[in-house]
């Protein structure tokens, strides 16, 4: 009699291989029609020995990363991979270190500090946009880049970081993951990513990274002056027994920091921008609420507030493009859900896009609607949308992701209109769902 675990649908290796070029380009048409051919879960075979589970089934990952989650941890891909560029901190870590670092740092993300850095984060936003061309058509996607990383500099070091070392910082941070991409598309070239000296650049990039990372904050600990920042958080924080984080711990969270809210941030202001470029009624939504709101506060966690629709636009908008489009995770013990047995160690892979774009769980999927957020709590949806994960692992920097993006998207929208785009959004899945070729024309109101 066949175990369950073998009743799981297999696309065997040798589909795998023939399809291994378009996998490379564009894995989601492959994976997307090995669901609607077997089913929302489906085992792919990659290797002899090897395979990852697949799987669109919404309760499924609810399962793993909230009602069974101590069972699960996450792949290599992170845990190994990731880490020997940015260390081990909240992202990479895993069981022990993984809680402390949470416990030690939560804090620094509650909405009440985040509520210090929104004047830095509103005025480095201002200063970005500035950069759009008008007039002429315009790849957008390089400013949000910017943007997104400047953001994430100056809330952690305020004032006593120069452009110079933002821009190489930047420069490292995406080297770094243009390898990482390198690595996990082609792991038949890992021999000669070592033999020819590319990796161990890259990894002597990052080692560049942390010297300046230590010089700055050096700095910041010689001058005595107090910025409230987000560097000034980490310093402040305490584990219990009194002791604070040591360098190379911080570093890494710093790392981390850069790595995490910057791609995902700058890949949904682009897709957000480019819905807007195709529906600009919600551009003059956005402009008249802006308008509103600002004549009625000066306190920008107040405006946030008074902004729904904006806030509904990015959610629909990273319902449509989530940037974590899958999840990972690796069960620690053998394990079972919906009759299928999962042995131990296997690599299951969710699909976000796939749920987020589900006829089970939304009317009308394809469409552009951020009034299916109207009149809803999170809960209402929140066991079928996974922007930014769930359950204990649930993205700690959520709120200040949200907070720049909507102050983002209000202020873009106040400043410039964006003419109609007809063609079709393009996407590079790339570590992170990235868009392409996201040109675009603006012009100044």
């Amino acid at each position: 009699m066949k175990s369950k675990q073998n009743q799981i649908p297999t696309v065997p290796l040798t589909k795998f291989l023939k399809h291994s070029l378009e996998i490379l380009k564009n894995p989601l048409p492959f994976h997307h029609n090995n669901f609607e051919r077997l089913g929302d879960t489906f085992r792919l075979k990659i290797g002899f020995k090897n395979s990852v589970v697949f799987s669109r089934d919404a309760a499924f990952l609810q399962y793993v990363l909230q009602k069974n989650q101590r069972n699960y941890t996450k792949s290599k891909i992170q845990t190994e991979d990731l880490a020997k560029y940015v260390g081990k901190g909240l992202l990479t870590s895993e069981g022990t270190l993984w809680k402390q670092q949470r416990k030690l740092i939560q804090p620094a993300f509650h909405k009440k500090q985040l509520a210090n850095l929104l004047g830095t984060m509103h005025k480095t936003i201002a200063a970005e946009l500035q950069k759009i061309e008008t007039g002429k058509p315009f790849e957008i996607s390089s400013v949000f880049s910017d943007l997104a990383f400047q953001v994430v500099a100056k809330s952690l070091f305020s004032g006593g970081v120069s452009e110079a070392q933002i821009k190489r910082l930047q420069h490292i941070t995406e080297e770094a993951q243009k390898m990482l991409v390198r690595e996990l598309r082609q792991p038949y070239l890992h021999w000669w990513f070592i033999l020819s000296g590319v990796l161990q650049k890259h990894i002597n990039l990052t080692h560049e990274a942390r010297s300046i990372l230590k010089q700055l904050v050096a700095d910041r600990k010689k001058s005595g002056v107090r910025e409230d920042d987000l560097l000034d958080m980490l310093l402040d924080a305490r584990y219990e027994d009194g002791n604070a984080m040591d360098e190379e711990q911080l570093i890494d969270e710093i790392l981390i920091l850069f790595t995490a809210g910057h791609e995902t941030t700058s890949n949904s202001l682009t897709f957000t921008t480019q819905l807007l470029a195709k529906h600009p009624e919600y551009q003059e939504q956005i402009f008249n609420e802006t308008q509103k709101a600002e004549a009625e506060t000066n306190d920008l966690m107040e405006l946030l507030r008074k902004v729904p629709i904006t806030t509904r636009v990015i959610e629909e908008s990273l319902r449509l493009y989530p940037p974590a489009y899958f999840i990972d995770r690796v069960n620690i013990e053998a394990d079972e859900f919906s009759g299928m047995r999962f042995e131990k160690g296997t690599s299951l892979l969710f699909a976000v896009h796939e749920i987020h774009k589900s006829e089970t769980h939304w009317e009308h999927p394809l469409q552009f609607n951020p009034n299916r957020f109207a009149n809803k709590n999170y809960s209402d949806y929140a066991s079928f949308y996974y922007p930014f994960g769930a359950g204990p692992r649930m993205c700690i920097g959520n709120n200040f992701a949200m907070y720049e993006m909507v102050l983002a998207v209000s202020t873009l929208c106040k400043t410039f209109g964006i003419a109609k785009k007809n063609d079709a959004i393009e996407i590079n899945p790339l570590i992170t769902l990235k868009p392409k070729n996201a040109i675009l024309r603006f012009e100044k109101r």
